[in-house]
């Protein structure tokens, strides 16, 4: 039996890998649901911007729970953990939704 075309590993680097000045970041995982990945940058965003703001107020607590909120969003999008192209795409998928329910629960 041949393996679902999602179900293979990427073909490319490109595919997999964006260089930016010379360093080297993970892509988001390509398969994930369009709904998921905009929620997923939501948060990513909202954790950046927390990161920023507990800074500038020096609330280091804040900025851990902000840093945390920012590696579990890419976590999901697949940015971090695991490469992407060497698990089945069900995995990927319940696992960035997995992340979007835990997130969901730091608001809580």
């Amino acid at each position: 039996m041949t393996p679902a075309p999602h179900d293979k590993p990427a073909s490319s680097e490109e595919e997999r890998w964006l260089v930016i000045n010379g360093r080297r970041w993970r892509r988001t995982d390509p398969c994930l649901p369009e709904d998921v990945v905009t929620e997923l940058k939501s948060q990513l965003g909202r954790g950046r911007s927390g990161v920023r703001a507990a800074k500038a107020a020096g609330d280091d607590q804040a900025v851990a729970l902000a840093r945390r909120r920012v590696g579990m969003a890419k976590h999901g999008l697949g940015e971090r953990g695991p490469y992407w192209w060497e698990e089945p795409e069900t995995a990927r998928v319940m696992r960035a939704r997995q992340v979007l329910e835990e997130l969901a629960a730091l608001d809580s």
